[in-house]
Formats: structure tokens, C-alpha cells, sequence
């Protein structure tokens, strides 16, 4: 029997992969049209692929385990050994996976000053100039390191345009790209127009229990699908946990706003316990950052605080805690997690 809801004794902010899949999920799982992935295809996984493409606005998907797999299957796809690759300095897929960007796709790492996420467009544009051998533009959103900001259309607009001025593909990591759909309160596919190729996940605040997409032309999933299976990544009956991901697509992403709100409800209260800890204004989605710089804890110890009153969140290096809301964080669990930091804060 797999458990449906969090523990009730335990408020769980360290991340919204900690969501569990919901019973329609689980009912679909069971009785899902299932075939050979690696072969002839799975009917279940072909579905959901479409679905992704559809929903953001591409020629095809590809179904793979992780968001961590789909950006290096990007990569390898995308560009050449030893052509450079531009994303912000606090990008996911350079600070975030395990060095992937060279230990497997063999590109060089070119990281841009940024604001929020958003690479400074003058600097991007001088150094590709300055690259002898561009080979691919990265951008995040909602960007993970920022606080879950997400990136303006129009930036994005500037970044692609340069991208097809340079002959350099763009690509997304979207990892919470719904969560930037309804922030924004645009469809997936406007915020993909602007990339050539994306990825999204479907185990976050989706709430499926595995799994993430990738979209782009047919041409450039078929080179991913390839590279899929020189990773590892190919899978057999895979349409079980496929289902789960259809259900998320139908049923998940509208009830995103609810989790926005709660980080936004979170981040004004910590703000009037104390207004260095954090800026509400800055509080786009479901991501908080925390700042304990100036107080008499340092991150570490106020997650070990946290913990004892039965919250979870994480310690992001000395001074900052990463606060993650998903649909197992109520209103209940909001109160709880206000009355533990004023505990803690002392």
C-alpha cells in the first residue's frame, strides 16, 4: 500500500519532490495500456509525450526518468564536444548536477552575470563573440537559486532572438514551468516559443512520482532519443508511472496558484517576525529564500532548529534556507511552520 499524504506530524519544506502521487494517479498506474519503450514504444508513454509537446507548443517529446537526465540529453543533442555552453551563474545545470556539462557531455561551461535568473543580455551577446566555438544557450525558469523567480517574456524574447541571430540553439530548463505558466498566467507554449528546446518536470510540485519531459523538433528528439539509451536511460514498461505523469498534465497544474500562495503568505509573515529574513515582494512561486545572515544562527542551525518543532527545510550554504511549498503544505502547516521560526528566532 503506498502511503497517500505526507505525515501529519512532519511539515516537509525541503522541496516539493517530496509530493506524493495522488489516488487518480494511482488508479491510472494500475490499469495503463503498457508496451516495450525501448522497442515498438509504449502506448502509455507515446501519450504523454504528445501531451507534453502539445502543451508546450513543439514537434515531439521524450519521456526520461529525471529533469537532471532530460538537460544533459539537451546538451548532448544540441551541441558539439567542446563547444560552449552560456547560462546564467546561478544556473541548475551548471552549479547543480554533478558537473554533467563536462564529465559527460563534454561542452565548456561559460557562466553569464545575471539578475534574478536573467543573464545580462550585453554580456551574453560579447561573449559569444569572444567564443570560438558557441554551441548552446541555457536558460532557467523558474529559476531554482533565485527563489523561484521567473524570467520576463520579453527577456526571454531577447535571449532567443540572439540565440537565431548566432546560429546557437536555445534551450529551457524548466523544470517548474508550470509554475511559471500560472505565475505569468500565460500557456507553457508562449513561455517555449522563445527556446528550441525544453524540459519540464513532472515529479514537483506535479506531484507525479517520477519523470520528466523533453520537447523540441522532431529531428532534435530523435538525436536525444539516441542518447537516451547511450545513458542508461531507455526503460521497458514504463507506461505505469507515464499514467501518473498524464494525470499531472490534466489535473495538477491549475492548483499550482494555491502553492504560490502559501510561499507568498509564508514570506510575509518571516518578513514581519523580521524584515531581513525575507522580502515578500521577491516571492514569485513556491520557492522562499531565506536570509539568517543577521541572525544568531547560522543555516545549519536553524534547520536543526526547525526540525525539532517538526519542520523540514533546507540549508543552502551558511546563511540561507531554501523553503519549498507543494500541495501537502495546508494552511495548518503554514501556522505551524510561522510558530516554528518565532520559536527558533528566539
Amino acid at each position: 500500500m503506498i502511503a497517500q499524504e505526507s505525515r501529519s506530524d512532519v511539515v516537509d519544506l525541503r522541496s516539493d519532490t517530496v509530493t506524493l502521487p495522488t489516488e487518480t494517479m494511482l488508479a491510472r498506474m494500475q490499469c495503463a495500456p503498457l508496451g516495450d519503450d525501448g522497442r515498438e514504444g509504449d502506448p502509455t508513454v507515446r501519450e504523454l509525450e504528445a501531451r507534453g509537446a502539445a502543451l508546450t507548443g513543439k514537434e515531439a517529446g521524450l519521456f526520461v526518468p529525471s529533469g537532471t537526465m532530460g538537460n544533459l540529453l539537451a546538451m548532448l543533442a544540441h551541441a558539439e564536444r567542446g563547444t560552449d555552453v552560456f547560462a546564467d551563474n546561478g544556473a541548475h545545470l551548471l552549479n547543480s548536477e554533478l558537473g554533467s556539462v563536462v564529465t559527460i557531455a563534454g561542452l565548456v561551461p561559460k557562466s553569464m552575470p545575471s539578475h534574478r535568473g536573467a543573464m545580462d543580455r550585453a554580456a551574453l551577446e560579447q561573449a559569444i563573440r569572444a567564443s570560438s566555438r558557441p554551441g548552446l544557450i541555457a536558460m532557467e525558469t523558474t529559476h531554482n537559486g533565485a527563489g523561484g523567480a521567473v524570467l520576463p517574456l520579453a527577456h526571454m524574447a531577447r535571449i532567443h532572438a540572439l540565440g537565431q541571430e548566432s546560429s546557437i540553439p536555445v534551450h529551457l530548463d524548466g523544470a517548474r514551468l508550470f509554475n511559471a505558466s500560472v505565475a505569468l498566467g500565460v500557456p507553457a507554449a508562449r513561455i517555449a516559443e522563445h527556446t528550441d528546446s525544453v524540459m519540464f518536470c513532472l515529479s514537483k510540485g506535479l506531484s507525479a512520482p517520477v519523470g520528466s519531459l523533453l520537447c523540441g523538433n522532431e529531428a532534435f528528439i530523435a538525436r536525444a532519443r539516441g542518447f537516451r539509451k547511450l545513458v542508461g536511460g531507455n526503460m521497458r514498461q514504463s507506461g505505469i508511472v507515464a499514467a501518473a505523469g498524464l494525470v499531472a498534465l490534466e489535473t495538477m497544474i491549475e492548483r499550482l496558484s494555491e502553492d504560490h500562495a502559501a510561499a507568498k503568505r509564508l514570506a510575509a509573515a518571516l518578513a514581519w517576525l523580521d524584515p531581513a529574513l525575507a522580502d515578500p515582494d521577491q516571492v514569485q512561486t513556491n520557492i522562499l529564500r531565506i536570509d539568517v545572515s543577521g541572525s544568531l544562527h547560522d543555516a545549519a542551525a536553524w534547520a536543526a532548529g526547525m526540525k525539532q518543532h517538526g519542520i523540514l527545510v533546507q540549508a543552502s550554504g551558511l546563511a540561507q534556507l531554501r523553503l519549498v511549498t507543494h500541495r501537502h503544505i495546508d494552511v495548518s502547516a503554514v501556522d505551524r511552520t510561522i510558530a516554528a521560526f518565532a520559536a527558533v528566532a528566539g
